[in-house]
């Protein structure tokens, strides 16, 4: 299929501003939010995953050394002659202990005291690349078939596998982590900035803060914060890695998000004024139902004040009925700015929808819509969508994924269904 209604190339290009530069950097990003001490983890995710794979590489050689044990002379006699009657040349006991080692050195650099460098990983790789290097060109072990070569090779694969994702996935991640934390932690210190107007003598003393009026005020807090996660997000678009183009030309972005994970953004150009994206998606939430089919229930149980609003999404199941129906509650915050409309959320609480039998809990981390005017025709805008969810339940990433993705791209296709009958209409 090509891109709908055959527009200009000139108009397309001009429909997608770019969003870093008209970013209101009045509005700081809170990253003490997410990166708070009791948030912090003792050992984060990715370096719990190496050390899951050191522990793997140890499982994997041990089991490789048994098998080429249990030969037709059987693994008593086969353990005397390599352990007992050990021969450099020819025995495998060496490769065992070498994993050993490997598994030994880097726990205890890496879990135990948690060091951030690479010279443990670097001794541990030297050491398994030059014994391993040693052996197969001084002993006898390709003379013995298939495990001659496949326990060298493995070994020393797995060495070079550990120091990869070590240098390139553990330790860059834990250190942008960290410079998050160090931000959070300055702008905490900094405190809140001082009043620059003049003072009033009521300003002096606040009644009694009702428990009303101070959920209320945590609930627009909520969505500042949301708000202001997004403006981070749209700000780092140079950073967002493209996953896929449908056959509209929407564009399906990812981006990691401390904390978070993934974060898919999609961006599509529609041949309608952004004011008709406000009405029907922003300004009336509850209405999708009605055109939208991944979405099964929408409710607002509260409207805060005039920007912010609770409201209750019941999601439809997704990959083939895998996923099963999950029910939302989210803070939304709208804002009508100069060139863009733009509703952000997030998961909260609220006394009226407790969590149910009936669905799975989700949650959604900041995200939201964008609807962008086009400066030079004001009949098309662009879409962004940010889409952050965890969709609990003990699904395996790939499939959550999959499942995100594809709801975005059916959701587009509704959309587009619904924007050709209010165009039609009006």
């Amino acid at each position: 299929m090509s891109k709908p209604w055959g527009l200009p190339n000139g108009d397309l290009e001009q429909s997608l501003p770019a969003i870093a530069s008209s970013l209101s950097y009045s509005q700081g990003f809170s990253p003490h939010h997410y990166f708070s001490p009791e948030r912090r983890r003792v050992i984060s995710d990715v370096r719990r995953t190496f050390c899951l794979f050191v522990t793997f590489d140890l499982l994997f050689i041990s089991l490789l050394w048994i098998i080429e044990l249990n030969t037709s002379k059987g693994i008593q006699y086969n353990l005397k002659e390599e352990i007992i009657d050990y021969n450099f040349k020819s025995s495998f006991f060496d490769i065992f202990l070498l994993a050993v080692f490997r598994f030994l050195l880097l726990l205890l650099g890496y879990a135990v005291l948690r060091l951030r460098h690479w010279w443990i990983i670097a001794v541990s790789t030297l050491v398994s690349s030059a014994f391993l290097i040693v052996k197969v060109i001084l002993s006898d072990l390709l003379a013995k078939g298939a495990f001659g070569y496949l326990l060298p090779i493995v070994s020393f694969v797995l060495a070079w596998l550990e120091t990869w994702f070590l240098d390139f996935k553990v330790l860059p991640q834990e250190a942008e982590e960290e410079q998050w934390y160090l931000a959070a932690q300055a702008a905490v210190a900094r405190g809140p900035l001082l009043y620059s107007g003049a003072l009033s003598d009521g300003q002096f003393y606040s009644p009694p803060e009702s428990a009303a009026a101070r959920t209320e005020r945590e609930y627009v807090r909520q969505g500042k914060m949301a708000m202001e996660a997004m403006d981070q997000i749209l700000a780092q678009e140079e950073n967002w890695t493209f996953e896929k183009c449908s056959d509209f030309g929407d564009t399906v972005h990812s981006l990691e998000m401390p904390f978070y994970g993934k974060v898919f953004i999609l961006k599509a150009v529609l041949q309608c004024p952004a004011e008709i994206i406000y009405q029907e998606m922003i300004l009336q939430p509850e209405k999708m139902v009605l055109w939208n089919k991944t979405l099964l229930a929408c409710q607002i149980l509260q409207r805060v004040d005039d920007n912010t609003t609770i409201s209750y999404d019941v999601a439809a199941g997704a990959a083939g009925g895998v996923v099963s129906p999950r029910d939302f509650v989210n803070v939304r915050r709208i804002e009508r700015r100069r060139d863009r409309y733009i509703s952000a959320g997030m998961a909260t609480v609220h006394g009226s929808r407790p969590p149910t039998s009936k669905y799975v809990r989700a949650e959604n981390g900041p995200g939201g819509f964008v609807a962008l005017k086009c400066p030079t025709n004001s009949n098309l805008c662009t879409l962004i969508w940010v889409l952050n969810a965890d969709l609990k339940g003990r699904l395996p990433r790939y499939l959550i994924n999959q499942s995100l993705g594809a709801t975005m791209t059916e959701f587009m296709f509704h959309l587009r269904k619904r924007v050709m009958e209010v165009s039609v209409r009006s």
